[in-house]
């Protein structure tokens, strides 16, 4: 059995490679350690960050400073004796209970709008107990899964769209649209539109991998970027063409305020203008570990969806640096990964996840500085949050069962 790439024109799998499986009884390679460390000293890093970022509010809501950080560490246990337990799962096995997947994650939607717990006006979280956990992170996962499983067996449809060809085209877009719409709308039916959208990223990474027409792919890209630089100049416009009367009306309008967050500085603005000041006041080196002023009550979500803010602050550029560049490594080895899988399914698996975790953390990273609106979408290993934690390692876990079956010869 031979081991090909899977870099075709851009697209990973572009080719027919069908399904090389690895049987139960073959050898398996040892998992990637350089893709492992990463996750490790991105994980510890991000749990001291959580203990230096929260304690104050955590003595604040709970009489205990540490209470944050305790939860945190053991969730961080917990992952990463999931993640290596999944890491000894086989392609054979993932594929086969991908779509059960789908349908574990579609009728955990259904459920949560029924009997999900409301927050700040939405249903997204299940409460068991102390532990609330979000549908939409099986969701993530489970939309990879599913699309790389319709993309090996109707991806060579899904190839060209030309005279001939078209009517396969289309019956074979159907199965990914249908799944697609079933979990957006309910998605959006909570609402939840930072999961909408990351699920709608992800999905269109794994069928542009797939070998989906390059042509329709970046025609998509660039109709989505004009349409939302449109978007953005309009709302600016007319609201600077409005009278102070009219303004009223774009309290809660995320653009405007992102776009002029000094309008409202003590409200719709202030999170924003807090975080920027956190991140300006870490300077080259920053503070020091524990001495962020900003996580005293002043920044909101200090622990969760800002934390890379409280992070600036207290190791300044440089430390900012070493992280970014922590994520780029990672995520470059896990395209790597993708590059170097053994079947086509593996391939689509390993981009869809290391997709989606690129995705979160220039998201998340982009409105701690406001270079876009707010989303709502934590950064991977950093923000405060168990299960969600469990997940992501989870999710690492399958990258790194698929790095398991790469041909020794290839690994590096």
């Amino acid at each position: 059995m031979t081991t090909t790439g899977y870099a075709d024109a851009g697209a990973l799998g572009a080719r027919d490679a069908g399904l090389e499986e690895v049987s139960l009884g073959e050898r398996r390679g040892r998992f990637d350690m350089a893709f492992l460390v990463l996750v490790l000293i991105l994980l510890v890093v991000g749990v001291v960050t959580v203990l230096s970022a929260s304690y104050a509010s955590a003595y604040y809501e709970s009489g205990d400073p540490t209470y944050y950080f305790t939860r945190q560490l053991a969730f961080a246990a917990g992952g990463v004796v999931i993640m290596l337990g999944v890491s000894r799962f086989t392609t054979r096995f993932m594929r086969r209970w991908s779509m059960w997947l789908l349908v574990f994650a579609i009728a955990l939607l259904v459920l949560v709008l029924m009997f999900g717990e409301t927050r700040n006006h939405a249903k997204r979280w299940f409460k068991i107990g102390s532990i609330t956990f979000q549908p939409s992170e099986i969701a993530k996962i489970a939309v990879i899964m599913s699309f790389s499983v319709m993309m090996c067996k109707y991806g060579e449809n899904l190839r060209k769209f030309k005279k001939g060809t078209r009517k396969k085209f289309f019956i074979s877009l159907i199965p990914f649209v249908a799944v697609l719409g079933v979990v957006v709308f309910l998605l959006l039916k909570e609402p939840h539109k930072s999961a909408a959208i990351i699920i709608l990223a992800i999905a269109a990474i794994v069928l542009f991998t797939g070998g989906f027409d390059t042509k329709i792919c970046l025609i998509a890209i660039v109709a989505a970027i004009l349409a939302a630089v449109v978007l953005v100049k309009t709302v600016d416009a007319k609201y600077l063409s409005a009278t102070e009367e009219e303004k009223k009306d774009y309290a809660t309008n995320r653009i405007i305020y992102w776009l002029h967050p000094d309008d409202d500085p003590a409200d719709e603005g202030y999170q924003i203008l807090q975080s920027l000041y956190a991140v300006g006041s870490g300077g080259l080196t920053g503070v020091g570990l524990g001495q962020s002023r900003q996580k005293y009550l002043y920044l909101p979500e200090e622990h969760n969806d800002y934390i890379f803010a409280i992070f600036c602050e207290e190791f300044g550029y440089v430390g900012a640096m070493f992280i970014l560049v922590m994520f780029a490594l990672l995520i470059i080895r896990g395209f790597w990964i993708a590059l170097h899988a053994r079947s086509r399914f593996d391939a689509l698996v390993a981009a869809g996840i290391t997709g989606m975790f690129a995705i979160q953390v220039f998201l998340n990273i982009s409105v701690v500085t406001n270079f876009i609106p707010c989303t709502g979408i934590s950064l991977p290993f950093f923000s405060y949050g168990g299960t969600a934690l469990l997940v992501q390692l989870a999710e690492m876990g399958i990258v790194l069962a698929i790095s398991r079956d790469i041909t020794p010869t290839r690994a590096g």
